[in-house]
């Protein structure tokens, strides 16, 4: 009788554990926020409410160090906790990494343009070591003020931005550029924090799968698909962006993601998408307009990223502040978005 009681648990359990497995398929259930939204709107709230259990703070470092350690930001935090709600920080960084200001102390830190100049309007040198040991040493300065709570840390290049085309830089892809400074920070890094893994930004001009340059262990990959069309699903390979954004099919985005896929583990991957960026929709101009809410679109954009093995999907949601919930209170397309992930 003992021993049929203990086979009848055993395979209680077993079922318990195969059905939360499914059930929490998605282990990033995400939205990315500005200062200015998460200042003027409680957001864990929201979050919690909804059945999102990640946000990420967004724009730049230092903006975010200051906010997270004020007063609004300590309640934040603590309201995320509560909530066991993740918080991760979203961060374009580099001319804070690398700030512009060195340019008059060592002009070959920073990028060579087309017209053969050096100029440190964006990004930096790769092959300048003073350059890497700078970004690196800023980087983990950076990562001890801001700790998130799932150990995955997120700085980016400037925003699309071109790189560097010296002899020795021009041999290498913009991710590849890209992949350079990332190995090089995610050690820096690690000695701050030992459980830190750091994302490859997959976006823009650095779609392309590296191929010169391997990725260090704790690098993940983060593909984000800007030239998509958020009225229809990835799977309508023949869909274009909108009108402004370059005629990118969707299925040439899934082949981007196909290429890094075979560079980056699946199960690591975040998706970083755009199902809710109302500041995307709005042109990046106030005031916000109301977001185009398509739940289907999503909903198969998430079967689409889950026959690939990706576990972790998160979404833009800037312009989402006060003046926008003043204008639009309903929670509905968020409550749906949560419940994408459940479907």
């Amino acid at each position: 009788m003992k021993h049929r009681l203990l086979l009848v648990a055993a395979l209680v359990a077993a079922v318990a554990c195969s059905c939360t497995k499914e059930e929490q398929w998605w282990q990033l259930r995400g939205a990315v926020l500005s200062v200015e939204d998460l200042q003027s709107v409680d957001w864990p709230k929201i979050a919690r409410d909804c059945g999102i259990n990640t946000l990420g703070t967004h724009i730049h470092p230092t903006q975010v160090c200051e906010f997270l350690e004020s007063e609004k930001g300590q309640e934040f935090l603590q309201e995320c906790e509560e909530y066991g709600i993740c918080v991760e920080h979203q961060l374009h960084s580099m001319n804070e990494l690398l700030p512009r200001d060195l340019y008059e102390e060592d002009p070959q830190m920073f990028r060579l343009n087309d017209e053969g100049v050096r100029t440190a309007d964006f990004n930096c040198c790769v092959h300048s070591e003073a350059a890497l040991q700078i970004i690196a040493k800023n980087a983990a300065a950076f990562a001890a003020r801001l700790r998130p709570t799932n150990h995955r840390y997120y700085f980016w290049l400037d925003d699309g931005a071109p790189t560097c085309v010296c002899p020795l830089c021009k041999e290498y892809s913009a991710s590849e550029q890209a992949l350079i400074i990332e190995n090089r920070m995610i050690g820096a890094i690690r000695k701050v924090d030992p459980k830190a893994t750091l994302a490859h930004l997959a976006y823009a001009n650095t779609l392309d799968a590296p191929v010169k340059v391997k990725p260090d262990k704790n690098i993940f990959l983060e593909f984000a698909p800007f030239y998509r069309n958020i009225e229809h699903p990835l799977s309508e390979l023949d869909a274009l962006p909108p009108e402004g954004y370059g005629q990118m099919t969707h299925g040439q985005n899934l082949k981007y993601l196909e290429d890094n896929l075979k560079v980056f583990p699946a199960e690591s991957t975040v998706i970083l998408d755009y199902w809710l960026d109302v500041s995307m929709c709005s042109g990046w101009k106030k005031p916000a307009v109301q977001l185009p809410w398509h739940p289907e679109v999503v909903r198969d954009d998430l079967a689409t990223y889950k026959k690939y093995g990706i576990r972790n999907a998160t979404s833009f949601a800037v312009y989402m502040d006060d003046a926008y919930f003043e204008s639009y209170p309903s929670l509905a397309p968020l409550k749906e978005y949560g419940a994408c992930f459940e479907d």
